[in-house]
């Protein structure tokens, strides 16, 4: 039901933008989000959006660097990673909240996508 791509590998500094493609339910009133997992860490909260795009949360360590956006008419979400590190390698997931008109800071990840590797060298 969520499908994550655009992964891969770039130098630092480089950017890359992330797709999560919503199908099989009405994800358009939904909190969606994206998350990330280097090896032997937990999974961590990256980036939220809410159901209309205008409220959204971003982890500390992308805020002004990562930008999360939504179209709901196509049923995706995108990141946009900028200025990337290499502490930004992980496994990224995106992942929606089965309720509706959730605010980020209430954001739960009942769906998750499969995950896309990004690797950043340094």
């Amino acid at each position: 039901q969520l499908q994550a791509s655009g992964g891969g590998l770039v130098q630092a500094g480089d950017s890359l933008r992330l797709s999560c493609a919503a199908s099989g339910r009405d994800f358009s009133r939904a909190a969606m989000g994206w998350f990330r997992q280097s090896p032997g860490k937990e999974r961590e909260s990256v980036a939220v959006i809410n159901w209309s795009g205008i409220l959204d949360y971003y982890s500390d360590s992308v805020k002004g660097r990562f930008t999360i956006s939504r179209d709901r008419d196509k049923n995706t979400v995108d990141l946009q990673m900028n200025s990337l590190k290499p502490e930004d390698t992980a496994v990224y997931y995106c992942a929606a909240d089965r309720d509706q008109f959730v605010k980020p800071d209430m954001f739960k990840a009942d769906f998750w996508g499969q995950g896309t590797q990004v690797t950043v060298s340094s």
